[in-house]
Formats: C-alpha cells, structure tokens, sequence
C-alpha cells in the first residue's frame, strides 16, 4: 500500500528524516541503463551488441556476478567516449522518456515525502551518470549509483569506480553518507538488491508501486 498521511504521525517538531528509493523498477517500469543504451546504440548495433556480449552472460550464469556483467556492457557500448557527451546524451534521453519510464504512484509518493521535508535519496545500482538528469528533474537530495571509471582524458574506460552498488553496498553508501547508524523514514525497492536497504527503513515499501505511464 503507498503511504497516504494519516498512515505516519504528524509531528512538526520531528524531522521526518531520509527517504530512500530504488530506481529501476521501482520509480521506473523498467531497467532505464538497458533502455539508454539500446536507445543510443540504435537497433542494428544494439543487437551486435548483444550478441558481442554473450560470453559475459555466460559467466553472468555462472558467477551471477552482476558487476562484471556491467562492466562488460559498458566496455561494448560506452568504452571511449567522452564523459561530457555522455552527460549530454543522458540529458536527451531522460528529456526523451521520462513520461515513459516513470510510475506515477512513485512520483505521487516522492511529492508526498517532499511535502513532508524528508531528504530524499536515489539510491540505484545503474549508473549514477546515467541517472543524474532524472534526480536532477526530481529534485533529489542525493543520488547514489554505480560510478563509472573515466581515464585522465576524460573518457569511460569500460570499467567500474568501486563496487557496484547493489545490495549491502547501498546501504554501506547510504551510512557513508548519513552516519553508521542511519535508520530510514522509508524505502521502496523491488529486488532482492534492495533488501539491505529495506531492513533499515520503519517503512520498507517492497514493490509498493505499479502503475504505468
């Protein structure tokens, strides 16, 4: 059930605290780094892509490590080009399909938490270069996101910037920020990537949104 304001008591002289929400296929219907990279790629490269990737997901079966599988989408698609035009392009395409990847009942839920003064967190294992034009758009406080290496150019390198984060690894980010002994107001996730992170919230909203654009 999405949280409506009777459902926490008012208390004007209480912060509410740190709301923290997962992105993909949480605010989103769905993985909006696959969805940026195929729209870029265009079909043609995108299905070449695929098909250069196959190897990785056969290890992915494997190890089920998906941080390795990141890296290696990113080495096929990304590896080389500029930060800033990444930038810009993650601008276009969140211009381009924000109306067609954001649930409303998320959007109606973070205007209710924005209402109510808490900060607000996008914490999301896609990439946070990827992800920044829509928390920009949002207004979050924070966002937290798998950081991509980038070379002494300027370039992707195809590699990760530390752990992706998924997991226990959003809530270490999350401490990292907000102090070791941070308990959240709330949190919406719709993974098993997200439990961590759900464990630590008085409102552990697990796929609580569903509708679609």
């Amino acid at each position: 059930m999405v949280l409506s304001p009777e459902d926490i008591p008012e208390d004007p002289s209480r912060p509410v605290g740190v709301v923290a929400f997962d992105f993909d296929g949480t605010m989103t219907v769905r993985d909006s780094f696959t969805a940026f990279l195929a729209w870029r790629a265009g079909p043609a490269d995108w299905a070449r892509g695929l098909a250069a990737l196959a190897p990785a997901a056969g290890r992915y079966l494997a190890d089920r490590d998906r941080g390795r599988m990141k890296a290696a989408a990113v080495k096929r698609f990304l590896a080389g080009m500029p930060r800033v035009e990444l930038e810009a392009l993650a601008r276009e395409f969140a211009e381009a399909q924000a109306t067609q990847l954001l649930r409303p009942d998320a959007l109606r839920s973070w205007r209710y938490w924005r209402a109510r003064g808490a900060t607000l967190a996008i914490v999301t294992a896609s990439p946070e270069i990827l992800v920044a034009p829509f928390a920009r758009g949002l207004g979050a406080d924070h966002l937290l996101g798998t950081r991509l290496a980038v070379d002494a150019d300027g370039r992707i390198t195809g590699d990760l910037e530390g752990a992706n984060c998924r997991g226990p690894e959003k809530t270490r980010r999350l401490r990292e920020i907000f102090g070791p002994d941070l308990h959240l107001a709330a949190a919406y996730g719709d993974t098993a990537g997200d439990a961590d992170m759900l464990s630590i919230a008085a409102h552990a909203g697990y796929r609580e949104f569903r509708e679609k654009p």
